[in-house]
């Protein structure tokens, strides 16, 4: 007999789980963090598991680069862990409680003074409250999932930005050196006119003016490309020298596609990872309404108990207590649920008008950016053939070199401007996937996977 009390404790013992301690170093993790690298093996064995390899760097690479490093992910995944967590929780049925109430009989005399009382609290739940305990847990978990897609396409757009900068900037550095040339060239000749007295001192000044400019722009687009790597570093969530030996590149830059704006906008209204998390958000509010509601109905208790009175065994019946809804009904409460659930439908609501909104206006500038880039390329089609026509004029004898070097320099120009025009339809082609947020582009398998 008394082993039986030691053996339940060691049972209830052998059941908890134990606090295991796990601290945090600031000096290490800064130090893992500078050790990353896109030559780390586990990188290599989450790229093949989704069909690409770390020989060439595109954005579909460095997208499952960056679900695997960054940082702002894992919060994201994290979060989803613990609301999934909270799902078992949720399905737990209440303990019953175990009371020990020991008397003493100071008057007693030929029997032990001892009075031994035990009373066991038995709580039974009613109105279906762990049901809908457990629909709102399943749907907060289900949104903190979406919020998870959600995230990874935040930082995909991230990277897509980061590389659609770094190759403009790339683009504009080879352009602005072919126009440093060119304008060199320009200098020149006019050096050995001015020298003949065909030109003023002026005309030559301008054209200095013109090449310090050149040369100016030059070393912006040497800080533009760099300022862009380390953007893109940032992004994936590794340090800027990890790209140092690496050739990204962004083969996407030069494509314009169609733009099925219905479609768009349908893809983007009903199927957002975020619209659907506060979707998700809704549906909790509604099964904790729910709850609210169920909470009218009182649990049951039931007290079986035992007493050892002086050497006597009495057994009290199981009793029956429960709360009675006198001074409120959980009125107050259930107006709360109300309103809360009044709140997560305004706010869909307006999240889904703004996302309409997002993708109209993407479309917008994306359709003012192809007509730009229309007109530009006309412009060039015709500065080609006026170069064609006057380096058959020059080598006629009928012009000057200065003529054909000028007509270059309207070709490089030009090649600026098509540079902008494409940057700003790879801009608005990203704003409007970035209101699209189609999950079909990213698999659960890969922004939803733990290391």
């Amino acid at each position: 007999m008394t082993l039986r009390p030691s053996l339940a404790l060691a049972l209830f013992a052998a059941g908890c789980v134990s606090f295991e301690s796990r601290p945090i170093s600031p000096a290490t993790t800064a130090r893992d963090f500078d050790g990353r690298t896109l030559a780390d093996s586990g990188l290599r064995a989450f790229l093949a598991s989704h069909g690409a390899t770390a020989k060439r760097w595109d954005l579909d690479e460095l997208t499952l680069a960056t679900l695997y490093f960054q940082p702002d992910l894992e919060v994201a995944r994290a979060r989803h862990e613990a609301a999934a967590a909270a799902v078992g929780t949720a399905g737990e049925r209440p303990n019953p409680t175990l009371s020990w109430s020991p008397a003493y009989n100071a008057t007693s005399t030929g029997v032990t003074p001892w009075i031994m009382g035990f009373s066991l609290d038995v709580p039974i739940e009613t109105g279906g409250k762990r049901g809908w305990r457990q629909a709102q847990a399943r749907q907060k978990s289900e949104a903190a999932r979406m919020r998870v897609a959600a995230e990874a396409w935040q930082v995909r757009s991230r990277v897509r930005a980061a590389l659609v900068a770094l190759e403009s900037a790339r683009l504009l550095d080879a352009a602005v050196r072919e126009q440093e040339s060119v304008q060199a060239e320009t200098v020149r000749l006019l050096d050995l006119e001015r020298g003949a007295g065909a030109i003023s001192p002026l005309e030559v000044t301008r054209a200095r003016v013109a090449l310090d400019n050149a040369r100016l722009s030059h070393a912006d687009a040497q800080a533009a490309m760099t300022d862009a790597r380390h953007q893109l570093a940032t992004a994936i969530g590794i340090p800027e020298h990890a790209l140092a030996a690496v050739d990204v590149r962004f083969a996407r830059f030069e494509r314009a596609p169609a733009v099925p704006t219905r479609a768009a906008r349908r893809q983007a209204a009903q199927n957002r990872p975020d619209l659907l998390a506060a979707l998700a958000d809704y549906a909790a509010s509604e099964s904790a309404l729910a709850l609210t509601v169920a909470k009218q109905y009182p649990d049951i208790h039931l007290s079986p108990g035992f007493t050892l009175d002086q050497n006597e065994n009495k057994w009290a019946l199981p009793g029956l207590t429960f709360e009675m809804p006198l001074l409120n009904q959980h009125r107050g409460a259930i107006r709360e649920a109300e309103a809360q659930r009044k709140e997560s439908a305004a706010t869909f609501i307006a999240q889904q008008a703004k996302v309409i909104g997002e993708v109209d206006r993407a479309v917008a500038s994306y359709l003012a950016a192809m007509t730009k880039l229309q007109l530009v390329n006309e412009l060039r089609a015709k500065l080609e053939r006026q170069t064609v026509s006057v380096k058959a004029q020059l080598d006629a004898g009928n012009v000057a070199k200065i003529e054909l070097v000028t007509a270059q320099l309207e070709l490089t120009t030009n090649r600026l401007a098509r540079i902008d025009a494409l940057t700003k339809i790879q801009q608005a082609l990203g704003r409007l996937e970035d209101a699209m947020q189609s999950p079909a582009q990213l698999p659960e398998s890969a922004w939803a996977a733990k290391k």
